[in-house]
């Protein structure tokens, strides 16, 4: 066989297996050391909504004009959707107000290197239209248990496409007591109060297995 003919077959064969990598990827969730945790899917939190919308699709170029708020997310940091359940950090002892600053609520204060900084970017994110009495399902993959979980509701005229999430903007609505480990836990009955329009939900699951905060938003409409 010629140099020419096997150059090409060598090329052809590099491309299928690129090919079949990248369709396996599309389509198998990255598994790194952050996957076994959770996050709020419904009302879903902004990296959960993106990955469930795109992590089969990642690569279409239409995510720019459907989804451009998943779109800047992508392209910031892939890992930030493929670890949805990684957004966390430790050791804040209850602190959360000293240790997420300002601006950086949605991202827990630029944890992991910054991987989720792209959650912090106002903008018109995908929203959830709940009524304004309202359930909280939250995933817990590794059954970590929870000692409490706090649910904040962005203050009326709170422009969340506009503006980055701030302490001032938030108003603590429930907190619930201890959750004994499972995979799903539902917060139910919240109350909006007279909120309509477009908010933000934040929510912060105090796991229990170890000192370890989660915190997550999620858009949503009233």
């Amino acid at each position: 066989m010629s140099h020419h003919l096997l150059g090409s077959r060598r090329w052809t064969l590099r491309t299928l297996a690129l090919l079949v990598s990248a369709s396996l990827l599309s389509i198998v969730p990255f598994t790194g050391t952050a996957s076994a945790h959770g996050s709020t899917i419904n009302p879903a939190s902004r990296n959960y909504g993106c990955w469930q919308r795109w992590g089969n699709d990642f690569q279409n170029p239409s995510m720019q004009q459907q989804d451009p708020m998943c779109w800047q997310a992508w392209q910031s940091d892939t890992t930030a959707m493929w670890n949805w359940n990684g957004l966390y950090r430790e050791n804040v002892a209850g602190n959360h107000q000293g240790a997420i600053p300002n601006g950086q609520l949605c991202s827990a204060g630029l944890t992991s290197a910054g991987r989720y900084r792209s959650m912090d970017t106002p903008g018109a994110w995908k929203t959830t239209t709940l009524s304004r009495t309202f359930n909280i399902n939250l995933w817990d993959q590794a059954s970590h248990g929870a000692n409490y979980i706090r649910v904040y509701i962005s203050r009326q005229g709170y422009n969340a496409t506009t503006t980055p999430l701030s302490w001032s903007n938030l108003e603590l609505v429930r907190e619930t007591g201890r959750y004994a480990p499972g995979n799903t836990y539902m917060i139910n009955n919240i109350s909006a109060g007279s909120r309509t329009g477009r908010h933000v939900v934040y929510t912060i699951w105090q796991a229990s297995h170890m000192d370890q905060s989660f915190y997550f938003c999620s858009d949503v409409v009233f």
